[in-house]
């Protein structure tokens, strides 16, 4: 999805690559939520269509928002992460929910919700650097549990 166009804004090259709705949802999901398989995204409260799903993550990919970790070369072992340069969209996500959060009912709010509206309207700055923290460490950690596991399967 690269294009050969040279952009003049900033922020059209931005909207270019993450301006439609299931872009930064994936992302937050990586991100905030953890998640990294096709199936995790799919279970997701906005209910992505597959075909979409795998537009987006294709899309992301090419622009180097994620990473598609494939130890076993199945797809059941496929896993999706964000790169630094997805991690850099953790912002943009933090500010579009500040810009959303104060008109939805915490009446519709799970017990998840609530407490990560507490956390970033509590202190925006403190969410970000905790949550880039431990993003970073569960990527690491994944990455040393999916090697081991390639091993084990080597070993066999």
């Amino acid at each position: 999805m690269k294009t050969s166009q040279k952009h003049t804004c900033a922020i059209a090259l931005s909207v270019q690559h993450l301006g439609d709705k299931w872009s930064l949802l994936l992302l937050r999901d990586m991100i905030v939520h953890k998640k990294t398989r096709f199936k995790e995204f799919r279970s997701s409260k906005e209910k992505i269509a597959t075909n979409v799903l795998t537009n987006r993550l294709k899309h992301l990919q090419a622009e180097g928002f994620i990473k598609k970790l494939d130890p076993l070369g199945t797809k059941k072992s496929t896993r999706y992460i964000a790169t630094d340069k997805g991690i850099s969209s953790l912002p943009i996500i933090i500010e579009l929910y500040l810009f959303s959060i104060q008109s939805i009912d915490e009446s519709v709010l799970d017990e998840s919700q609530l407490r990560i509206k507490d956390e970033i309207c509590n202190d925006r700055a403190f969410f970000e650097a905790k949550r880039k923290e431990a993003y970073l460490d569960f990527i690491t950690d994944l990455k040393q549990s999916l090697e081991v596991s390639n091993l084990l399967v080597e070993a066999s």
